[in-house]
């Protein structure tokens, strides 16, 4: 029996997600024989268990019983995988903190744009689910993105950086009362639904503080996520950042490193150690990682918060985002 002869026997199998055969919804990926045994890879429109053991079932009884082949390995895979960006050779890196307030959004924006100006191509995702304040930070007006006639989320451009946030879909001045099954819901659209340039090498993750549900779901998503590690040199912050640092870890996603936060304000010649000092440190030889920089307090002069590559905090900034492309050679 020839690959294509299989494939259409296969093809009356239904997938019992979307309760259409696998003809229908084009789910056969990729079919290869070899010593009397059949590999797939089958798109399912859902990859939950009971979806996937109700056509294991179906695909052995087909394949071993009706057809007689010796034994079948089957791989499941969401069928929008395929046109998503995730089927894409994308870097992911995730902007973590243990605690809110550290400017670890400030610190996502700023890092964008010096991406940029060394010649990336970058994206950001607000997952900051209960604070999304992306938007804000880059001036950007809140409202819904546009959408293509197959339901694609076109996302906004901001100079040249492409962005989509969960404020963008929420009632302002409103609380989130979401839980875990919304929040991958939404995730989920960020990155299946939406339709990010073709040319996008990387993606920042801003994520919420903490260790919740949200960073569990960017492990299914993307297990191949690089995190940085945000916090402020108080003994407070650090303290919680070394948490969120075990729990990356734990998760199996690579550290780069960690980034202090308002290190130190300069004003009128003084260096006022406002936050105290050392924090950044102590969290990068906790968890045998690098200090990747210490950006101080300061005010952009042209922007309600990204630095001028020609200021002294853009200067770091870009020093921070050649360390990230030199970790990812």
């Amino acid at each position: 029996m020839t690959k294509e002869e299989l494939k259409k026997e296969l093809g009356s199998i239904t997938d019992p997600s979307a309760e259409k055969t696998l003809a229908e919804t084009n789910g056969i990926k990729h079919i290869d024989i070899s010593d009397d045994v059949v590999t797939l890879i089958i798109g399912l429109e859902k990859t939950d268990d009971i979806y996937v053991k109700s056509i294991k079932r179906d695909l052995a009884r087909k394949i071993k019983l009706d057809l007689g082949f010796k034994g079948v390995k089957a791989e499941f895979q969401l069928n929008k995988l395929s046109d998503s960006i995730l089927s894409r050779e994308v870097k992911y890196i995730g902007i973590a903190s243990g605690k809110g307030g550290v400017g670890k959004s400030t610190v996502t924006a700023n890092l964008a744009y010096a991406l940029k100006r060394l010649g990336k191509k970058v994206g950001i995702i607000d997952a900051d689910i209960y604070g999304s304040s992306i938007p804000t930070l880059l001036d950007m007006p809140i409202k819904t993105p546009r959408s293509t006639k197959d339901e694609k989320i076109i996302p906004f451009n901001v100079d040249d950086i492409e962005v989509i946030s969960t404020a963008f879909f929420l009632p302002q001045n409103k609380p989130l009362m979401w839980r875990g099954p919304m929040l991958g819901k939404m995730l989920n659209h960020f990155f299946y639904d939406v339709l990010w340039d073709d040319e996008i090498e990387y993606i920042l993750v801003d994520l919420p503080p903490g260790t919740g549900d949200v960073a569990m779901d960017i492990q299914k998503l993307i297990p191949a996520c690089e995190m940085i590690i945000v916090t402020t040199p108080h003994p407070s912050a650090s303290y919680i950042a070394v948490k969120a640092g075990f729990a990356a870890k734990e998760l199996k996603h690579e550290l780069l490193g960690v980034v202090e936060n308002m290190t130190q304000l300069v004003h009128k010649g003084e260096t006022l150690k406002i936050f105290g000092e050392g924090g950044g440190e102590e969290v990068a030889n906790k968890l045998d990682t690098e200090l990747l920089a210490q950006i101080e307090i300061g005010q952009p002069e042209d922007h309600i918060t990204i630095f001028d590559a020609k200021e002294e905090i853009g200067v770091s900034y870009l020093g921070l985002a050649n360390k990230v492309l030199k970790a990812n050679k």
